[in-house]
């Protein structure tokens, strides 16, 4: 089962948090805790990251099967990038356990911009011979602004072990950057919420959205990139939590 972290709050129903790739339940923190004002906020490790169990796949089937799994009732679910797309199929593939569907900077889709490059990348640092964060950073080379730090998160320095499964994220990278075939439509409140500086969601794939998802409506946060979440974490809660009302 994943690794969970809970946030106690008032309300009855819960909200379930799905991280992106290289993420973790950790990364959410700040985020969660603020959420739990209003509500119980449960954040987990996707399976293959952090402290969750490592397997031989990564696909979206398994990844909304695990989610299932840590669901005694139907919640409230929050998944961004990655965990947006297995938030998505959880909630076709099991409606009766989820409420509202909120999906950070994400769509239905195949993507091309694989990030095998990101696992050279990790790999290339020579873990043995690193006693800081900033040393392991120089060796991971030129990246784009904050995405070192957000790497460097799941690096165990005491271990000297990223927690990540990093074979297997890359021998699956093509279902990660992909979205499985799936039957069916998730007919609850959805909230497609994406970063107005991003170009993952766009126009032409509405279509694919609104198939699966007939309820779903759509807001950008002006200025956010991909990890809106991140970039803008005050606008992000504020809209995450006028979506999900007082339960």
């Amino acid at each position: 089962m994943l690794n969970t972290v809970h946030h106690d709050g008032p309300g009855a129903v819960p909200l379930l948090i799905a991280h992106g790739l290289f993420g973790s339940a950790r990364n959410w923190g700040v985020v969660a805790k603020k959420l739990s004002e209003t509500r119980p906020v449960i954040t987990v490790d996707m399976r293959n990251h952090a402290d969750s169990p490592w397997f031989d796949t990564h696909s979206y089937e398994d990844m909304a099967a695990d989610l299932a799994q840590v669901m005694d009732r139907p919640m409230d679910v929050l998944g961004h990038s990655m965990g947006g797309k297995a938030a998505m199929v959880l909630a076709v593939q099991h409606p009766d356990l989820v409420n509202k569907l909120i999906v950070g900077d994400i769509a239905p889709v195949g993507y091309s911009h694989s990030q095998n490059g990101l696992i050279a990348a990790m790999r290339s640092v020579d873990l043995s011979q690193i006693s800081t964060r900033a040393e392991a950073k120089a060796q991971l080379g030129a990246q784009a602004p904050g995405v070192a730090e957000f790497l460097l998160q799941s690096l165990d320095m005491k271990d000297r072990r990223w927690r990540l499964n990093l074979d297997v994220l890359e021998a699956e990278m093509d279902k990660i950057i992909g979205f499985p075939q799936i039957s069916g439509s998730f007919e609850g409140q959805t909230l497609f919420l994406s970063g107005g500086a991003s170009d993952y969601v766009t126009p032409d794939h509405r279509p694919a959205i609104k198939a699966l998802f007939p309820q779903a409506r759509f807001a950008k946060i002006p200025g956010a990139g991909h990890w809106l979440h991140a970039e803008k974490p005050r606008e992000f809660i504020g809209s995450v939590m006028a979506f999900l009302g007082t339960q």
